[in-house]
């Protein structure tokens, strides 16, 4: 009898345990950035060599040698990022650099215990959104197009902003 009552009282103890928490996929979400050809705008371009640094930083978020999508961070503790995307950044003679400034807001929404809070981004609808500049000494602005898919980035499964050029 002893042994059905503590068998009992072990069943009863992890029944009321909680599976892990764990926090997988929701997190802050990333920028997601795709790239088109400008003169076929339905078609996907691969870029080459692409350096994006944000500005004031001195080490590059990363440097792209191909493909036509990237993903970068935006500030949470702030209400703006600005990068410096540079194309063909290993070629010094046809190197190419452009800014695009992110202006939006912020809000913190609670996930889990496990996951906290993540930060979604929500665009200005003002004209300010995204703000396309070149560079100090002006090379030619090779971004030819910026668009904006959606005002709002809660997720990464889905593209934010489209670059044509």
């Amino acid at each position: 009898m002893k042994k059905i009552i503590l068998l009992l009282f072990i069943a009863i103890s992890f029944s009321s345990c909680e599976k892990d928490d764990v926090c997988a996929d929701d997190t802050t979400p990333k920028l997601v950035i795709d790239f088109f050809d400008i003169s076929n705008p339905s078609n996907p371009k691969n870029f080459i060599n692409l350096k994006v640094t944000a500005v004031g930083q001195t080490e590059p978020f990363g440097t792209f040698t191909s493909g036509n999508t990237i993903v970068i961070p935006l500030r949470i503790s702030e209400n703006s990022t600005k990068y410096s995307f540079i194309l063909n950044s290993n070629d010094t003679v046809n190197l190419n650099e452009d800014f695009l400034e992110f202006n939006y807001t912020t809000q913190n929404i609670f996930v889990s215990r496990a996951c906290g809070y993540k930060t979604i981004f929500e665009f200005n609808n003002d004209g300010t959104g995204v703000i396309k500049t070149d560079a100090a000494i002006p090379d030619g602005i090779w971004m030819q197009n910026v668009v904006k898919v959606t005002n709002s980035i809660t997720t990464e499964n889905e593209t934010h902003l489209k670059i044509y050029f």
